[in-house]
């Protein structure tokens, strides 16, 4: 039987690309920059940084990008900490200790420590990187893979890598389409034919759309693989440079596509279609991307058994329903019930219960996230929510129902979604005080 040029190429690729990815993996640095402050999460960054912010039912936003390195069989990560960065810090001890040193796996912690002459705490992305240079060079990689700790979505990187491999690029940008309306938050680039990014602007007022596509552009997921002597170069020209936002968005990607080859890699789905990636940067995307995961098939699939989210979570018994009387039936509907949970002749619909968490009888949650812990009493009803860790919610709270009376006690999203934290309940959950402080901060405790 004879082979077209066609199948003998896919045939080449059949039997060399695991060895190249093996090859590709082994030789890069994944460096996750997990420093942001998150302000637009509002009280849900007050006391944790924003890639230590629950999601899922039992994880962190962090848990993605790191899953993915582990997944795309990139085992040496930094994780560059700065912003309330304590409780990320025991995440990382805890869900991640698991990587083999003595065979080359780490996931090393890596705190703002002012280690420039400067004597600055970071300033930009960019100077994030430039202020570890050294131990980046101990590390000695071929590729450095730039990661946000901040977003949700599963994505194979080795792939990115042979993309930046074989097109010889000397640095390549992880990129997704957009609606033009969302783009304006992001960073917007414009490519040729060959992937070649030809233009590339930091939240622009008019995006450029995609030709061909309307209403549709461009939009950097803010991941970015380097090669080693080209990012070198690139963050000692930047650092020596007055006026820089010390940012890769804003001052080291647009300044570098005219004399650096710059390509893109968009993510995409095995049919072509745009991959799930959500940017969780605001209380309503939060809210929303958590609701994504009670639909019936979600384009997230956390069940994926290739494709694993690994996490840490305290031992916790099974989800418990208790109580099959009319109007005291404990159940949960097209909803994600974490371990540890009773839901003692209480109903939820549409809704993601972080793990051990207890609804007392009569209540209703619908179109609502409880974080992990919270106690929520008997006759409660309470639409579209985000309750916080440790919070508890007295008998007979209604919430979400009139806005304008949730508006003087908590905070409520131009969207109508209500943000929840003990402190917005009188509960003081960082002082400890008062016997009832230290009963919840018990509970707190993780």
């Amino acid at each position: 039987m004879t082979l077209d040029k066609q199948q003998q190429a896919k045939l080449y690729r059949y039997y060399t690309e695991p060895k190249m990815v093996t090859e590709l993996t082994r030789k890069t640095l994944a460096l996750v920059l997990a420093g942001g402050e998150g302000s637009r999460l509002k009280d849900l960054t007050m006391w944790r940084a924003k890639p230590a912010v629950p999601f899922g039912g039992k994880y962190r936003i962090i848990d993605f990008a790191l899953s993915n390195c582990v997944n795309s069989g990139i085992r040496r990560v930094g994780v560059l900490t700065q912003y309330k960065s304590h409780s990320l810090i025991r995440h990382l001890q805890r869900a991640w200790g698991f990587m083999r040193a003595e065979i080359g796996e780490f996931v090393e912690i890596l705190p703002a420590q002012q280690r420039t002459a400067k004597k600055e705490w970071y300033q930009g992305t960019a100077d994030a990187l430039f202020q570890n240079m050294d131990i980046v060079q101990r590390h000695d990689p071929d590729y450095v893979l730039v990661l946000g700790g901040d977003h949700i979505y599963t994505m194979d990187y080795s792939k990115m890598l042979i993309h930046h491999h074989e097109t010889g690029a000397d640095f390549t940008v992880g990129c997704i389409e957009v609606p033009v309306a969302d783009a304006r938050g992001f960073g917007v680039m414009s490519i040729d034919q060959n992937t070649r990014i030809t233009k590339f602007v930091e939240k622009p007022n008019e995006p450029d759309e995609i030709p061909g596509k309307p209403g549709v552009a461009l939009a950097s997921m803010g991941i970015y693989i380097f090669s080693r002597d080209f990012l070198y170069q690139v963050l000692h020209e930047d650092a020596s440079k007055q006026h820089s936002s010390r940012d890769f968005g804003k001052d080291i990607i647009p300044s570098s596509i005219h004399k650096a080859k710059a390509v893109a890699y968009p993510f995409r789905k095995e049919n072509g279609e745009p991959g799930y990636w959500r940017d969780v940067g605001t209380v309503h995307s939060y809210w929303q991307s958590n609701m994504e995961l009670c639909g019936v098939d979600p384009e997230l699939n956390l069940y994926d058994r290739d494709w694993p989210v690994w996490t840490y979570q305290a031992q916790y018994p099974p989800a418990k329903f208790v109580f099959d009387d009319e109007g005291c039936r404990g159940e949960a509907i097209d909803s994600l019930i974490s371990a540890g949970c009773i839901l003692s002749g209480a109903r939820v619909k549409r809704s993601m219960i972080f793990f051990a968490s207890t609804v007392e009888k009569y209540s209703i949650i619908k179109d609502s996230v409880i974080l992990p812990k919270v106690s929520i009493g008997q006759h409660c009803r309470i639409t579209k929510a985000i309750i916080d860790k440790g919070t508890v919610i007295p008998d007979g709270t209604v919430i979400g129902e009139d806005l304008e009376l949730d508006r003087k006690r908590f905070h409520v999203t131009e969207e109508g979604i209500v943000l929840i934290t003990a402190e917005m309940m009188g509960q003081k959950l960082r002082t400890g005080n008062s016997d009832q402080d230290k009963d919840t901060l018990w509970r707190m405790a993780s």
